[in-house]
């Protein structure tokens, strides 16, 4: 109870007329209330304020000062009876008596402590699939907590938590959701499973219940599974995984059996051979492979499964690679999968899987080379005496110089460019003087050359040419940097030597490209490839330079 007095006091003066008369002053009595004694109830409950006042007939006014809200507030009269509102927690609601009576107004305030009293939600637990019930082996079981309600008028369930009590191990999507859900094991009899749900409200009162359900045993007591089909790249590592194959005891044994395709050594990669790894073998074009799994139990049950693996060519492009077998920083040899230095040749592409390459001849690395006769037929890897060499990654077909100095294909000999294109000759085209540089006495241009090599019908073709930069180009093997020469001498011999060359040129062995140099208007420069030090250039089309001509088989 809280008194606040209100100093209004009302005077009156009362003045008397006429005569013979006297004067008679009235003092008022101040004006009190009393909004009485501060009470503990429960939410929802019906309870009575009642105020007093004086002098007596006065007018009472109620009001709400804090605290939950109230319906029919402010409210006239001496005594209220309230319903306390419904809360969440625990509130105080304080009220205001005002009291009028004589020109006085004066006001009192009582406290009601208003307790919560929550009621504890429902839990239900309901299975929802499969449809058709008893759920049988590999069904999606579904249990739900949907039916559960919190029965206070304005509650709600906030939160879900399952535990499995019994039964065989499952594992759920969620434990924490309205629903859960787990596939139905394989199992050797009917097996009961518990599960316990319980529920929070927004009040945090929590409930719980259980629930038993039923899960049928199955047909087929081990499931052998291969695992799924496989897409995988030549020279890639396959693993063959039958681990997640089903059964109903401890342990378990698989045996593995190629069925198709080219034959692969299979690699044990756990005690029980159930995961098994092999190298994708080198093919030409899309191929398959087959295998089966025999998954047996500890009790002599078994099953089998099958699995396709499905092998691409690796996309190694149709030009050869550097010929680099190792990685380098900026200054020394490291390992070949280092972050800072990552992708080099010796890492990626042909030359990174050389050693497991099917090759159709030999070759340093993933160079591949077949020698060939003068009449474009395949001679022996060891053949001392060949006319051409076919690269078997290209396809191109490359000229093999003569030993003989006095021959028209002698390595020694060199030629202006001075080529025909599709409109006559090509422009800046140098015709060289007869003799000068090479064993020709009508010029030492290098379209004569190829005349007179096409003429011959040389290796079994007439459409012999000037390689373009990248045909010459990758036939270069970055490996030899520091020898004489960069092409592999086994199979391109007989290659100008030291003291062929001109003495202020011994370390430069220049061959000409078809492609003119874009050098402005007067196009009298082509690209030249050093084949001692693989550096390119344009190179004046009037000097000489030496060529070794190729062909594309079947132009």
């Amino acid at each position: 109870m809280r008194l606040v007095p209100l100093t209004l006091v009302a005077l009156t003066t009362l003045t008397a007329c006429g005569g013979g008369g006297g004067s008679s002053d009235s003092n008022p009595v101040a004006a009190t209330v009393n909004a009485g004694s501060d009470q503990q109830i429960i939410e929802k409950s019906e309870f009575t304020v009642s105020a007093k006042g004086s002098p007596a007939d006065g007018t009472f006014t109620w009001e709400r000062v804090s605290g939950p809200a109230l319906e029919g507030f402010p409210a006239e009269g001496a005594e209220q009876t309230i319903t306390a509102p419904d809360i969440k927690l625990d509130a105080e609601l304080v009220l205001k008596v005002n009291y009028q009576t004589d020109g006085q107004l004066v006001s009192d305030q009582v406290s009601i402590f208003i307790t919560s009293n929550n009621q504890l939600p429902v839990a239900v637990i309901t299975q929802t699939a499969p449809e058709e019930l008893p759920s049988q082996y590999n069904d999606v079981i579904i249990l739900s907590g949907e039916e559960s309600v919190d029965i206070d008028e304005n509650g709600s369930v906030d939160s879900y938590l399952w535990t499995q009590l019994d039964g065989p191990d499952l594992t759920a999507d969620s434990y924490d959701n309205q629903t859960i859900s787990f596939t139905h094991p394989l199992l050797e009899s009917n097996t009961a499973m518990t599960w316990r749900l319980t529920v929070t409200d927004d009040e945090g009162g929590s409930a719980s219940t259980e629930a038993s359900f039923t899960l049928n045993k199955t047909v087929e007591v081990i499931i052998a599974d291969a695992g799924e089909d496989q897409q995988v790249i030549e020279f890639d590592t396959v693993t063959l995984d039958a681990s997640n194959s089903e059964i109903v005891t401890a342990t378990k044994s698989c045996f593995w059996e190629q069925l198709t395709g080219e034959t692969v050594t299979l690699a044990d990669q756990n005690q029980n051979q159930c995961i098994k790894t092999f190298v994708a073998p080198d093919v030409d074009t899309d191929s398959e492979l087959s295998f089966e799994v025999t998954v047996t139990d500890s009790k002599s049950r078994s099953d089998t499964d099958t699995v396709i693996i499905d092998i691409s060519p690796k996309p190694l492009g149709l030009i050869n690679d550097t010929g680099m077998s190792d990685c380098y920083n900026n200054s020394q040899k490291i390992n070949c999968d280092s972050e800072d230095f990552p992708s080099q040749d010796a890492d990626v592409g042909r030359d990174s899987v050389a050693n497991q390459l099917d090759k159709v001849g030999l070759g340093d690395l993933a160079f591949d080379f077949t020698k060939m006769n003068e009449f474009a037929d395949e001679l022996p890897d060891d053949a001392t005496s060949f006319s051409c060499v076919r690269d078997n990654v290209t396809g191109l077909i490359w000229e093999v110089k003569a030993s003989d100095t006095s021959d028209e294909r002698a390595s020694i000999n060199q030629y202006t460019w001075y080529l025909n294109g599709t409109t006559g000759v090509q422009a800046g085209s140098v015709k060289g003087a007869a003799n000068s540089s090479c064993n020709n006495s009508t010029d030492c241009g290098l379209q004569t050359y190829i005349n007179d090599v096409n003429s011959n019908d040389f290796c079994g073709g007439t459409n012999w040419r000037v390689p373009t930069y990248t045909e010459l180009l990758g036939l270069l093997d970055y490996a030899k940097q520091g020898e004489s020469t960069l092409l592999n001498s086994d199979f391109f011999p007989n290659q100008p030597s030291d003291t062929q060359l001109s003495s202020d040129s011994s370390s430069f062995m220049p061959y000409w490209t078809s492609q003119t140099a874009a050098d402005g208007t007067s196009l009298s420069q082509a690209y030249i490839i050093d084949m001692s030090s693989a550096n390119d250039l344009a190179y004046p089309k009037s000097n000489t330079a030496f060529v070794r001509l190729v062909r594309t088989p079947g132009e």
